[in-house]
C-alpha cells in the first residue's frame, strides 16, 4: 500500500491525471471566459469595426507572459505556481507570501463575482430565484466538484469548454451567413473612429482585449497533475492559447460584418444582438444558456486553481500546515476547498463587486510582473530535466507589457489593491508565529495513519 500522503513515485501527493489534452482544453476554456460575450462592445467604442485588430495585439502581449510560464512550470512543475517562482528566485517568504496572495485574492474574488453573474439575468432567463441564495448554492456545486477530483473537474471542463466554444463559433457561422446573403457589410472591419487614429485606438482597445486572455496563468497551480507535464505543458499553453486568439479574431469579424460600430458599442451583450440581428431563427435562450456554462466553467477552473495554490502554499510554510491534507481516497486537497469556498461565499455577500474587478487585474498584473521577472533571474539556476527556454528578450518584453498595464490603473484600484496587499502581509507576519510555523505537517498523526490503510487510485 502507497501512503497517500507522502510523495509518490511521481513527486508529488497529487494525483497525476491530467494528460495533455485535458490540460489544453482546462487552458482554454479558461481563457474563453464569460466576459468575452460583452467585451466586444467596449472594445467598438475605442476601434470601430476593427475589433480583430486589438484582440490580435492582445493576443501577442499574452503570448510573452505565458512564455515565462512554459519555462518555468516545465523547470518547477510544482503546485502553487507564481508563489513557488517567486521563492525560488527572490529567497523571500514575504514576497513569495505576497505573489501567492495576489493570485489567491484575484481567484476567489473571480469565483465571487462568476457565481453573481451566474444567479443573475442569465439565470433568470429559465429560474426565478433570489439571486445570493443562488450564487451560494452555486459555489457549494463547485465546491463538490473540485473535491471529487482533478480528473472529474477536469473532464466537466472539457464539456463546459465544447458548448462554451460553440457559441463563439456561432457568432462566426452566422457572420458569414449574413455576409453569404448579401446582408452584411464587410467594409466595416476595416472602419475606425473619425479622429482616431490607428495605432492609438489598437493600443487603447489592446489594453481592454488583454483582460479576455487572462487565465491561463492558473494551469501552473495543476502542474503536479499533469502527466508527462514538461513535454505537454508548452504545447497546450501556447495552442490554447492560439485557438482563443483565432476564434476571438473571427468572433470580431463576424460582429462587425452584423452589427455597426455603434450598435456594437452601445450594446451591454453585443454577441447575443448580433444573434438576433442575423435573424436566424435562434432563441434567446440558447445564448443564454452558454453564457451560464461559460460562467460556471470559469468559476470550476478559478476554484481549482485556488485551491491548489492553498495547498501548494502550505506545502511551503507558507499558510498552516493543515491546508496541505488531502482525502485519503480522492487524494484532492479538501481542506483547501473548504476554505477558498467559505472566502468565495463571503465576498459574494459583500456584493460590491464592481472595484474588486478591477482590483482582480491589478493584483493579476502584479503576479505576471514577478513571474516574467523570476525567469530572467533563475536563469543561473540549472536543473538537469530538459525544459522550455524563451529567448531572453520574451520576459523583457513581458516586463514591458505588464508595467505599460498597470500604468493605466486608476488610482482607486491602486488604494484597493494596496488594502488588500497589507492584509496579506498582516496574514504574513502572523504566520511567524510559534503555534504557525511548528504546526504538524500535512498528514501527520492520525491522519496519516488513516491513509496509509487506504488503496491506491489507479
Amino acid at each position: 500500500m502507497h501512503d497517500l500522503d507522502a510523495p509518490h513515485e511521481s513527486g508529488t501527493r497529487l494525483h497525476r491525471a491530467v494528460s495533455g489534452k485535458l490540460l489544453f482544453l482546462f487552458i482554454l476554456g479558461d481563457v474563453l471566459g464569460a466576459g468575452i460575450y460583452a467585451l466586444f462592445g467596449v472594445i467598438a467604442g475605442e476601434v470601430g469595426g476593427a475589433v480583430w485588430a486589438p484582440m490580435l495585439v492582445a493576443l501577442l502581449l499574452a503570448l510573452l507572459t505565458a512564455a515565462s510560464y512554459a519555462e518555468l512550470v516545465t523547470k518547477y512543475p510544482r503546485a502553487g505556481g507564481s508563489a513557488v517562482f517567486a521563492e525560488r528566485a527572490f529567497g523571500s517568504p514575504l514576497v513569495s507570501f505576497l505573489v501567492g496572495y495576489c493570485m489567491l485574492a484575484a481567484g476567489v474574488t473571480s469565483a465571487a463575482g462568476l457565481s453573481l453573474a451566474f444567479a443573475g439575468d442569465y439565470l433568470g432567463v429559465f429560474l426565478e430565484v433570489p439571486a445570493v441564495p443562488a450564487a451560494l448554492c452555486f459555489l457549494l456545486l463547485v465546491a463538490a466538484l473540485n473535491a471529487r477530483g482533478i480528473q472529474e473537474s477536469v473532464r466537466a471542463n472539457v464539456v463546459m469548454t465544447v458548448v462554451e466554444l460553440s457559441g463563439l463559433l456561432l457568432v462566426v457561422v452566422l457572420g458569414a451567413v449574413v455576409l453569404g446573403r448579401g446582408d452584411g457589410d464587410l467594409g466595416r472591419v476595416t472602419e475606425f473612429p473619425q479622429g482616431v487614429s490607428v495605432a492609438s485606438g489598437v493600443l487603447a482597445a489592446a489594453l481592454l482585449a488583454y483582460y479576455s486572455f487572462v487565465g491561463f496563468e492558473t494551469s501552473a497551480n495543476v502542474a503536479e497533475e499533469v502527466r508527462d507535464v514538461r513535454r505537454v505543458y508548452p504545447k497546450a499553453l501556447f495552442g490554447a492559447l492560439l485557438v482563443a486568439g483565432l476564434v476571438y479574431v473571427l468572433v470580431g469579424l463576424a460582429a462587425s460584418v452584423v452589427l455597426a460600430p455603434g450598435d456594437l458599442a452601445d450594446s451591454s451583450g453585443p454577441l447575443l444582438d448580433v444573434v438576433r440581428a442575423a435573424d436566424a431563427g435562434i432563441p434567446d435562450e440558447v445564448f443564454s444558456a452558454i453564457a451560464l456554462v461559460a460562467v460556471a466553467n470559469g468559476a470550476l477552473l478559478t476554484m481549482i486553481m485556488a485551491s491548489r495554490l492553498v495547498f501548494g502554499m502550505a506545502e511551503q510554510g507558507l499558510l498552516p500546515r493543515p491546508l496541505g491534507r488531502v482525502l485519503p481516497k480522492r487524494r484532492t486537497p479538501w481542506v483547501s476547498i473548504l476554505v477558498t469556498t467559505a472566502v468565495a461565499m463571503g465576498l459574494t455577500l459583500v456584493g460590491d463587486l464592481a472595484t474588486l474587478a478591477n482590483t482582480v487585474v491589478l493584483l493579476l498584473l502584479l503576479v505576471f510582473l514577478s513571474t516574467n521577472t523570476a525567469v530572467l533571474v533563475l536563469r543561473r539556476d540549472r536543473v538537469e530535466a530538459d525544459h522550455f527556454r524563451a529567448p531572453v528578450v520574451v520576459p523583457v518584453l513581458a516586463i514591458a507589457s505588464c508595467v505599460l498595464l498597470l500604468w493605466q490603473q486608476e488610482g482607486r484600484t491602486w488604494l484597493f489593491a494596496g488594502a488588500m496587499l497589507a492584509v496579506g502581509v498582516l496574514l504574513h507576519l502572523l504566520a511567524q508565529a510559534p503555534w504557525w510555523r511548528n504546526s504538524e505537517r500535512p498528514g501527520s498523526g492520525d491522519e496519516a495513519a488513516g491513509e496509509k490503510a487506504a488503496e491506491p487510485v489507479a
